[in-house]
């Protein structure tokens, strides 16, 4: 079911409604097998999308001589940010916490699992219907593992992989976790809509009324600027601009883009939490984005080029994804393949005009596909939830007690402008949180353990110099 911040904060702060005087106890949980079942498919369906959809995805764009640390790295960065996440993450963004500072991060009161049991069960987006809260987390661990392997790609062929393994600690904890907080962290519908007269206990985007429905911010947005800040810090590869640095293998790329679409599928539709309309919204919008993009992105090409390369339609296929992740489940399909058409022709002028331009070295377009098409499809997002335009509408919780039944929630009124505002100032948030966090992460790795390899070593591949093997035997 779809939401606005914008109109539960208003509904429980400013308006005390006469039906809202007598609170109506909010039913009792109910967790129905298909939404769990639906939520477990979609969580091994994003694990894939990581590994090996973005590994072999990224490992086919840098050389063959860095072929098996692209694939390291990010199996590693799998492995270590799922323990993050298990161990205290989960807790920083899915609790309430300190006093004067919940807005921003929560708590340690969940760290280690501490009171999840067994049974536990979080509220999905319709009045007390849920799913168990393993599932909940094991589900949120996946998004935690693939945006910090996004972030990787910008500075590939030049970090230590201690580096690597160090960021893949402090990143999550530090930047990732808490922008979690900041954007999907509120008291659930039945919390809403059983004291609709109550001051509302959200993350600061969330309390703005933007709308992410499955991680514009939280996921590409965030690793967008974070690869970009280390680009810029690590500085550009040796040789870069003089020599040539084609992909080493277009065939795995096509190979890792093709899973990286099945695996949107899980990360957008099961963003909804529950196997309903909603999700299949998330489904469609998956497929027309992503297709439209793609169509643009190579069109584009051919024109100024002279040839539709391979390399430009998966990207413009990732663009479209990307674009469409803050959309998936509040645009209509024909507002989202609107959406993937302009991705697919900013992101291009973006990753070629622009990177030109200004001469940094984001060596797998980190920066110009996910940064910039987050960018794009959080601030498109609040147009096109519009119903004139074809968009699910907005759902106002703060409504849902009406006429005595707590589960029957109204449409909220929609007003282009005021929703516009709210996602741009979590994008501006987002954008601010991710660069100052990030650098401040990068400094400390920087100043402990060094980031970049030597000279002598970037040149031989980190395949042999950092971990003593080849991809491919000569």
């Amino acid at each position: 079911m779809v939401f606005s911040v914008a109109t539960l904060v208003a509904a429980a702060m400013l308006i005390e409604p006469s039906w809202a005087q007598e609170a109506l106890k909010a039913p009792e949980l109910t967790v129905n097998k298909g939404d769990n079942t639906w939520m477990m498919v979609s969580t091994i369906i994003v694990l894939l999308m990581t590994i090996p959809g973005l590994a072999l995805f990224y490992g086919g764009m840098v050389r063959s001589k860095n072929m098996l640390s692209m694939l390291t790295q990010i199996l590693a960065i799998q492995c270590i940010a799922l323990l993050v996440w298990f161990c205290w993450g989960y807790s920083i963004a899915f609790t309430t916490g300190p006093e004067g500072f919940d807005s921003y991060f929560g708590g340690l009161s969940k760290a280690f699992l501490a009171g999840v049991e067994i049974p536990s069960k979080v509220e999905s987006f319709s009045v007390g219907i849920a799913i168990h809260e393993l599932i909940f987390i094991c589900f949120q661990a996946t998004f935690c593992a693939i945006t910090t392997a996004l972030a990787i790609g910008a500075f590939a062929e030049r970090m230590k992989f201690s580096a690597i393994v160090i960021f893949a600690i402090l990143w999550p904890t530090l930047v990732y976790a808490p922008l979690v907080h900041m954007v999907w962290y509120w008291p659930g519908p039945s919390g809403i809509a059983n004291a609709p007269e109550a001051p509302v206990v959200a993350g600061l985007i969330w309390s703005f009324g933007a709308l992410d429905f499955a991680g514009g911010t939280v996921v590409h947005i965030n690793a967008g600027i974070a690869g970009f800040v280390g680009a810029l810090l690590i500085g550009r590869r040796i040789g870069y601009g003089k020599e040539p640095m084609p992909p080493h293998s277009l065939t795995l790329t096509m190979v890792g883009t093709a899973l990286l679409w099945v695996g949107w599928f899980g990360f957008n539709g099961g963003s909804n939490l529950e196997a309903n309309e909603y999700a299949g919204l998330a489904m469609a919008n998956t497929f027309t984005a992503t297709a439209a993009a793609g169509v643009s992105w190579m069109l584009i090409e051919w024109l100024f080029k002279g040839k539709p390369s391979l390399l430009g339609l998966a990207s413009g296929i990732v663009s479209g994804l990307v674009a469409v992740t803050p959309a998936s489940g509040f645009a209509g399909p024909m507002g989202a393949i609107v959406l993937g058409l302009m991705a697919g022709a900013v992101c291009f002028f973006f990753c070629t005009a622009v990177k030109s331009a200004l001469g940094y070295d984001d060596t797998l377009d980190v920066f110009g596909i996910h940064a910039v098409a987050g960018i794009l499809g959080a601030i498109m997002t609040g147009i096109l939830v519009d119903p004139a335009l074809g968009g699910a509408g907005i759902v106002d919780y703060a409504s849902c007690a009406k006429d005595g039944d707590i589960t029957t929630c109204d449409a909220a009124a929609y007003d282009m402008m005021t929703q516009l505002m709210a996602q741009l100032k979590g994008v501006l948030v987002t954008v601010a949180w991710s660069a100052i966090g990030s650098l401040a992460v990068f400094s400390v790795i920087a100043v402990i353990f060094g980031l970049r390899v030597s000279e002598e070593k970037e040149r031989e591949g980190l395949d042999i110099s950092e971990h003593g093997e080849r991809a491919y035997n000569m």
